[in-house]
């Protein structure tokens, strides 16, 4: 049987650029592709592919913007639903799937990260390890932070959706108390403490930010 492959990016060029490397390396190969997440997930339910190759900044469904956010959930849902699905992210803001630290060490399958600025040849390199079963992910992740789903929660709910405490314990259907708990776990984690005239709420929003939290 030959392998599936569906590749998923919203820009053409790169879609075909990405495509045209897979099927001179694994000429027998049935390569679909998607655009958005949304078709990607239903290709995926209904292909069963051997592996997904994936952009992370790809909107969610037709018309939609971009954003890392979108690829960042896509993946979360396919490592959940499929454990076993060889995976390979080749993206520009590899640094953001710090967030899917916990799913990637529980994932079965195969998991490759390659940057979208090195050369194709180390796509391929990626994928052929994906395809083995290999997980690999750059060393800043493996030597990393150490975040759980729950922070990272309240970090999206307060400073992309700009909810406060109170609200954001409604939507985790937690205790204000709880949300404060988070709150000085993540900054622990990011090395963000208290100094007086500083707003700390400022400063953990700007270093979630830029260890990729965040987008």
């Amino acid at each position: 049987m030959k392998p599936k492959i569906i590749v998923i990016d919203d820009h053409e060029s790169v879609l075909e650029g990405t495509v045209s490397q897979l099927q001179k390396q694994y000429p027998e190969a049935e390569i679909i592709t998607a655009k958005t997440a949304q078709i990607a997930q239903e290709y995926v339910e209904r292909l069963s592919p051997d592996l997904v190759v994936a952009d992370l900044s790809i909107p969610k469904q037709q018309g939609d913007t971009a954003r890392t956010d979108t690829g960042i959930q896509l993946l979360k849902t396919l490592m959940k639903l499929y454990p076993t699905l060889n995976i390979v992210v080749q993206s520009a803001n590899i640094k953001a799937l710090i967030r899917l630290k916990p799913a990637i060490n529980e994932h079965e399958g195969g998991f490759t990260i390659v940057d979208k600025s090195l050369p194709q040849k180390e796509m391929l390199i990626k994928v052929d390890w994906s395809l083995q079963g290999l997980i690999y992910t750059p060393k800043a992740m493996r030597n990393g932070l150490e975040i759980k789903s729950e922070w990272l929660d309240v970090l999206t709910l307060a400073f992309e959706e700009g909810l406060q405490d109170r609200t954001i314990a409604q939507r985790m259907q937690i205790s204000e108390r709880t949300v404060r708990n988070y709150w000085t776990k993540v900054q622990d984690v990011l090395g963000v403490y208290p100094k007086p005239g500083e707003n700390i709420r400022i400063k953990t929003e700007k270093r979630a930010r830029e260890v990729g939290l965040i987008d």
